[in-house]
């Protein structure tokens, strides 16, 4: 006899490539990679930067994390400089990092907007499919097995990956940012006319 039986659901996926995955095993690494989403730096500079979050690491230590971010393919060389006879080079990060946790009533507050999300997206994916889903089928067959998975779920991290890319492209070109300030916008006015009404 059980003493507990309960059907736990998936709640979340980490769709992270391994090398990425040890990349971000250093906190000194996601600090960085914090620092270059915002701007390109230097060496020197991310070792000020560094200095100032209250971080003390020799320069050669901050050149190391960024060549391990630099080979996961998380940083690039942004920019060339000729500087006293050398090259200094400015790096920056073609990836945000997302640490956070949502509030523990998260779950029941945007259940509505969960409700919303799912329709949505159940008919995008059909879409994808219908328009493109030899090319989502093509990519999963050339992919490589997931070292720690029993089970793969190739095509599922390729619509994952589209939708995110997809994502991070209205992020990107501000079309989140400015969807957000029209809803405030529209929910300001709506508050502006209820409270004409109500004189």
């Amino acid at each position: 006899m059980a003493l507990l039986e309960s059907d736990v659901p998936i709640r979340e996926v980490v769709t992270t490539a391994p090398e990425k995955a040890k990349a971000l095993e250093n906190d000194v690494r996601a600090k960085i990679l914090d620092m270059l989403a915002a701007e390109e730096m230097t060496i020197e500079e991310i070792h000020d930067e560094l200095h100032r979050r209250g971080e003390e690491k020799a320069e050669t230590t901050v050149r190391h994390h960024v060549n391990v971010l630099k080979d996961a393919g998380m940083v690039e060389i942004a920019r060339l400089e000729e500087a006293g006879g050398g090259t200094r080079k400015f790096y920056k990060s073609n990836t945000r990092i997302f640490s956070y946790d949502l509030p523990e009533d998260a779950e029941q507050t945007l259940a509505g907007a969960q409700e919303t999300a799912t329709a949505e997206l159940a008919g995008l994916v059909e879409t994808l499919y219908g328009e493109h889903g030899d090319d989502i089928e093509a990519v999963a067959r050339e992919m490589k097995p997931c070292e720690y998975c029993a089970t793969q779920h190739y095509e599922e991290f390729v619509l994952r990956e589209l939708l995110n890319r997809a994502l991070i492209d209205l992020t990107e070109n501000g079309t989140v940012e400015s969807v957000r300030r029209d809803s405030e916008d529209a929910g300001d006015e709506a508050e502006s006319h209820d409270d004409e009404d109500d004189r």
